[in-house]
């Protein structure tokens, strides 16, 4: 398991201002983590402080060249000077009502935008920024636009105030779960990750499932199940554990496109695996306002069915390759598996506990977590107290917690200008009446035209801010379709996913090729036919609702969990099992017919 450590895909980590970024990193997440013990904070105080604080990490720390520091320093400056200047006065701009009444505020409103596309920018790329330019000149000439799609106009100060001096754009509800949820959880995934959780993760699975026929391959699926749990990004989970199972499995004789697709199609689960699933379930809870709690049982089932399909698509490729299990003197002793498995297992069941037995909020329950996190900090495997292992750790972590806070803030941050703008000129609600007419009225054929938009925005930009965009514009045409609000957001969610295993651009797959020097087209169609739960599982929820009804109906649930785990069992024999092609088209019939007959 790599650790959490000098980065060299950031040059700055390793330099001698590294106590600096560590000092940053602590600022950070006491920042943060004083925002759940210290009451209500106004939120053009908190949320402005919490982009201050990630532009250094976004300009600076992740800088590759010295043109890019150099200029990082300077957009850096001029954004934090900004976001205090906002902060100190939030009064007086919460008494404008979202209106600039002089240059200076229209100059800081322009600097403001400007600089979290460019954040965004550096952190991922020109798609996002460019999807943002384009509302943000939207607004302000869609009035010149004939027919639907036009606006009625708004004046330039009322347009920036609702973005910057109000809580319209920058500084709205996306951002106020990137400051008040997201950075908790991500905290709390960095802690686990630099002390000995990976590696417990790795010997659980082992244990587990080395054993078995296919076991480097299912040890890979339930190391990445346990490891996306916390990560919630399927490129971290590929680096992480495909470090470890990629060399194991290429060592028993596994084909190379097997390998690369198992790992990548396993990796891929992370973001939908409870408890944690990435950033996109607490943007979830912001904008279906169903709690976290009820998100996350709602998801298990889902993702389970995901990890069983592959498991079962493994055991399908062992008809036709020798797939060996892990060997007995590399597989982890039985206290090797008791004592590692304990650095997560404490952490993980002091945040259940609190939110399910004593009935805390996620993110105080995430706070308590991290306080037992960070104590495991300074306890190794054997276990001994190492007090210099564990203050090397700690600061190991702080610089990781900045940074990963840092990247997914900055993409929440300029997909709330996105958000702002389609709430300003209604697009939003043009969008979806044309999502309705093209489907017909329909449900199907919406959910369809949903879908592909979902793969073509997720080819371009991360799963959350594909998903944000999408459920924007989709969600309340499927809502209005008949869909349950949490239904259409995981369906969408779902298939923003798509694009991590789904040519042209899959961005699992060719890290998980790349490790392992093999052609990722390859190594994509078989991750296509290893994930097929990842395209079938969505519909399976719009057609068996009760799939996510645990809590609710937990025994028509299960029924449905176990009918669709047989019917995904069907359908992974027929695309790869051994068998001749009748029998496969048999399977596959009987597999789509028992995933999508709705029996309750």
């Amino acid at each position: 398991m790599r650790r959490a450590g000098p980065n060299p895909d950031f040059p700055m980590t390793d330099s001698p201002l590294r106590p600096l970024w560590i000092g940053l990193g602590a600022l950070t997440c006491f920042f943060h983590i004083g925002l759940i013990f210290y009451g209500l904070v106004p939120n053009l105080v908190a949320r402005p402080l919490h982009m201050a604080l990630i532009l250094p990490w976004v300009f600076i720390f992740a800088a590759r060249t010295s043109f890019h520091r150099w200029s990082g320093l300077a957009i850096a400056a001029v954004g934090i000077a900004g976001c205090l200047w906002v902060a100190v006065n939030h009064q007086v701009l919460r008494n404008q009502y979202g209106f600039l009444e002089d240059r200076f505020q229209v100059i800081l409103a322009v600097s403001l935008l400007l600089i979290a596309m460019e954040g965004a920018r550096r952190m991922i790329g020109w798609p996002l920024p460019l999807v943002a330019l384009a509302a943000l000149l939207y607004g302000l000439f869609g009035q010149h636009i004939p027919g639907e799609f036009g606006h009625a106009g708004t004046p330039l100060r009322s347009f920036l105030g609702t973005l910057v001096a109000a809580e319209g754009g920058l500084w709205g509800s996306l951002t106020g779960v990137s400051v008040g949820v997201v950075a908790i959880f991500v905290i709390f995934g960095t802690v686990l990750n630099a002390g000995e959780a990976g590696q417990g993760f790795m010997n659980l699975a082992s244990a587990a499932a080395g054993r078995l026929t296919g076991g480097a391959a299912k040890v890979s699926v339930l190391s990445s199940a346990l490891f996306g749990s916390i990560s919630g990004s399927a490129s971290a989970n590929v680096a992480s554990t495909g470090a470890i199972t990629l060399p194991a499995m290429t060592k028993l004789g596994y084909p190379k496109r097997l390998a690369a697709a198992v790992e990548a199609v396993a990796s891929s689960g992370g973001q939908i695996m409870p408890p944690l699933m990435g950033a996109g379930a607490f943007v979830m809870v912001e904008l279906t306002g169903v709690p976290y709690v009820e998100i996350m049982l709602a998801a298990l089932l889902p993702a389970i069915l995901y990890f069983l399909t592959v498991w079962m698509g493994i055991n399908a490729y062992a008809q036709r390759f020798e797939l060996k299990g892990v060997p007995v003197d590399e597989r982890p002793d039985r206290r090797a598996v008791f004592i590692t498995s304990a650095f997560f297992l404490v952490p993980f069941t002091v945040l259940l506990g609190a939110m399910f037995v004593l009935g805390f909020t996620p993110q105080y329950a995430a706070a308590l977590a991290i306080f037992a996190g960070t104590a495991a900090l300074f306890v190794d495997a054997r276990p001994v107290i190492d007090l210099r292992q564990g203050l090397s750790r700690l600061g190991d972590t702080l610089i990781n917690a900045g940074s990963q806070v840092a990247m997914i803030a900055a993409i929440i941050i300029c997909a709330s200008i996105i958000i702002g703008v389609l709430g300003i000129t209604g697009l939003g609600v043009k969008i979806t009446s044309v999502i309705l007419s093209g489907s017909g009225g329909a449900l199907w054929p919406a959910l369809l035209l949903t879908a592909l938009a979902c793969l073509i925005l997720g080819m371009e930009v991360p799963t959350t801010a594909a998903y944000v965009i999408c459920v924007s514009v989709a969600g309340p045409a499927l809502i209005e379709l008949g869909l349950q609000a949490l239904q259409a957001h995981l369906f969408v969610f779902w298939f923003a996913l798509l694009s991590t295993i789904t040519p042209p651009v899959c961005g699992a797959v060719f890290i998980a090729a790349g490790m392992i020097g093999e052609n990722w087209l390859k190594v994509a169609l078989t991750a296509m036919a290893l994930g097929v739960g990842l395209y079938v599982i969505p519909l399976s929820m719009i057609v068996h609702d009760s799939l996510i009804r645990l809590t609710s109906a937990p025994l028509t649930a299960l029924f449905s969990f176990a009918q669709v785990g047989v019917g995904l069992s069907c359908l992974s024999f027929a695309l790869i099992g051994r068998a001749a092609l009748p029998m496969r088209l048999v399977l596959l019939l009987i597999g789509l017919a028992t995933v999508f007959l709705r029996l309750t």
